[in-house]
C-alpha cells in the first residue's frame, strides 16, 4: 500500500537522508556524541520526514506550507549538525561533501513543494479580492 507521500521526491530523500544520518550517528559519532549531538542531527533529521508527511496530509495549502517550511528548517539544522560533526572531526570531509549534496537534494523539491502551496495560496486569494462584495 503506497500512501500519498510515497509519491512526493522530496519525502523520499528526506526518508533516504534521515536513515543515514540515523546509521552514520551510531556507527561514526563518539559514545559521548551518540546523544548529544547525534540525538539532535538524529531528530532534525527525522523532522525534515515527518513534516513533509504531515503537511501533505493538511486540508488546506496554508497549513501545508507551515509544515513545510517547518521541514525546510529542519533541513538546515540538519546541515548544520553535519557541518558540526564535519568541524569536531566526527566525519570526514569527503563523507560530509556527499552528506552536503544529499541535503541539497532534499531542499530542492521541497523549495518547489513550498513555491507552488505559495503560488496557490496567492492565485486564490486573489480570485477572492476579485469577487465583489455582497454588501
Amino acid at each position: 500500500m503506497s500512501l500519498p507521500h510515497h509519491k512526493l521526491v522530496a519525502w523520499q530523500r528526506a526518508d533516504n537522508l534521515f536513515i543515514r544520518v540515523h546509521r552514520l550517528t551510531w556507527q561514526c559519532f563518539p559514545a559521548r556524541e551518540r546523544y548529544e549531538l547525534g540525538s539532535q542531527l538524529r531528530q532534525a533529521a527525522y523532522s525534515v520526514a515527518a513534516n513533509i508527511v504531515e503537511g501533505n496530509a493538511r486540508d488546506t495549502a496554508r497549513e501545508t506550507v507551515g509544515f513545510f517550511n517547518i521541514a525546510s528548517a529542519s533541513l538546515n539544522e540538519t546541515g548544520y549538525g553535519l557541518h558540526a560533526a564535519r568541524r569536531l572531526g566526527y566525519i570526514s570531509d569527503a563523507l560530509y561533501a556527499g552528506l552536503e549534496i544529499e541535503v541539497r537534494s532534499v531542499a530542492a523539491p521541497l523549495n518547489g513543494l513550498i513555491r507552488n502551496k505559495r503560488a496557490l495560496i496567492a492565485k486564490r486569494s486573489a480570485a477572492g479580492a476579485a469577487q465583489p462584495s455582497l454588501r
